[in-house]
């Protein structure tokens, strides 16, 4: 399969050829292409496709290829995203307990950056909105999706088996520090008059430490989305339906938590409710059969409160600058700064 380069790759004869197995030989005639999404490193389309008989196969199609934005792609291309999504739907997706989107086709090319999903569409179900949270409802039903997730493939050493899968490495956490001190500078000129004081305080002293948190990884390790936020989820179905496995790696589980808790919730609602969520995660886990403390669980979920914070500063400065994206950095930059100074994070900060 050619993997496209953009949306205008897109063509019926390149749909006929990947769908032949689920349209029996049909042939798409026609194909209409609206944008869709708020990816920062990938441009999504909806299709509607022209058949050349009556119902051969589904008719709405979501598809993900390479950003327009050349920044962007320089962006996927340095941390691997397009790779690593098009293999988790081709090696992981269907051993994984979390709602996914169907994926009719999936592919990268190494050489080109070339790159599709092409996914079921899920509407009517929607987009959940990073700038405006979500309710407690729609975190505990998510909450339920990351115990799916992460008791799925929970200390298996299958996974280590997959050599396109990151894992924890000391070398990789100090190039994550490197990076991002290397990046702090222009977050402080860009976003000081937009971030509270207090927060851009503490983004300047755990950052210095980064190196160290990011490589203080300890087993046991599973499956970690890596960006488990709103803008990656669909919700108005029966589960809520994760997408965007950009950052799919192997990992802490309560990263995942500590992120989705910590930038969905406004934090008012984040602070009367986050216990009892993370309890939740802690008993669905123990139902699916994973031996975990409370005090490990809280004890990383405090300590990878950072994560979120983490990205916010990275992704802010290395993808396409828009208004919606500083909006959204901000918005995730002051709910988990306020979660790590909540839960006293920094005094976990070395151990």
């Amino acid at each position: 399969m050619r993997a496209p380069l953009g949306i205008a790759d897109l063509k019926p004869d390149w749909l006929t050829d990947v769908l032949a197995a689920a349209s029996g030989g049909a042939e798409v005639v026609g194909v209409e292409a609206v944008q869709v999404g708020n990816g920062m490193v990938a441009d999504s389309v909806r299709l509607r496709l022209t058949w050349d008989r009556p119902n051969p196969g589904p008719d709405v199609l979501i598809a993900k290829v390479p950003a327009a934005a050349e920044e962007s792609r320089a962006t996927a291309a340095a941390q691997r995203t397009y790779e690593l999504e098009a293999a988790f739907y081709r090696d992981l997706a269907a051993t994984v307990g979390v709602h996914t989107p169907r994926c009719y086709a999936s592919a990268f090319d190494p050489e080109t950056q070339g790159y599709v999903v092409l996914l079921e569409d899920l509407a009517p179900a929607e987009v959940g909105d990073q700038v405006t949270g979500c309710t407690v409802d729609q975190a505990a039903a998510t909450v339920r999706e990351l115990v799916a997730l992460h008791a799925s493939r929970w200390d298996d050493p299958e996974l280590i088996a997959l050599d396109w899968l990151t894992r924890p490495e000391p070398g990789a956490a100090e190039f994550v520090g490197q990076l991002v001190n290397g990046l702090l500078p222009g977050f402080t000129d860009r976003y000081r008059d937009r971030l509270d004081p207090e927060v851009m305080a503490l983004v300047h002293r755990y950052i210095p430490q980064l190196g160290e948190l990011a490589g203080h990884r300890p087993r046991p390790w599973t499956l970690v989305h890596g960006d488990f936020r709103l803008d990656n989820l669909l919700f108005g179905g029966e589960r809520v339906a994760v997408l965007d496995w950009q950052t799919i790696k192997i990992g802490k589980s309560l990263s995942d938590v500590a992120y989705f808790v910590g930038s969905g919730l406004l934090p008012e609602e984040r602070r009367a409710h986050e216990q009892d969520l993370v309890r939740a995660y802690h008993a669905g886990l123990r139902a699916a059969g994973v031996e975990l403390s409370w005090d490990e669980v809280w004890h990383d979920y405090r300590r990878y409160s950072f994560d979120g914070l983490t990205m916010a500063v990275a992704a802010s400065m290395l993808v396409t600058r828009t208004d919606r994206g500083d909006d959204m950095f901000m918005a995730m930059a002051e709910r988990h700064g306020r979660q790590a100074l909540d839960l006293d994070a920094e005094s976990l900060l070395g151990g």
